[in-house]
């Protein structure tokens, strides 16, 4: 999940996973892949408020649909300049 908040010259990015994802260990785990994905489009963003939110379905999908996924997400806020 996406909350977007654009702002002009600034670029804020949050990670958050509630208890409801798992324990320590998996909310940790999904906050490192959403950063991670987050660095391979960071350059094809537009500027704002970033607050990506993991869902439970974050450890059943593989790499590429998860990548797919982010990307999806991205397009539906309006956020990807290239």
């Amino acid at each position: 999940m996406l909350f977007y908040l654009p702002q002009n010259g600034i670029r804020k990015v949050g990670f958050t996973a509630t208890k409801k994802v798992g324990n320590a260990v998996k909310r940790n785990r999904a906050k490192r892949r959403m950063r991670a994905m987050f660095l391979e489009y960071s350059n094809s963003l537009k500027d704002g408020s970033y607050i990506f939110v993991a869902k439970i379905g974050l450890f059943e999908s593989s790499h590429e649909n998860f990548k797919n996924d982010f990307k999806k997400i991205l397009t539906r806020a309006q956020t990807i300049t290239a």
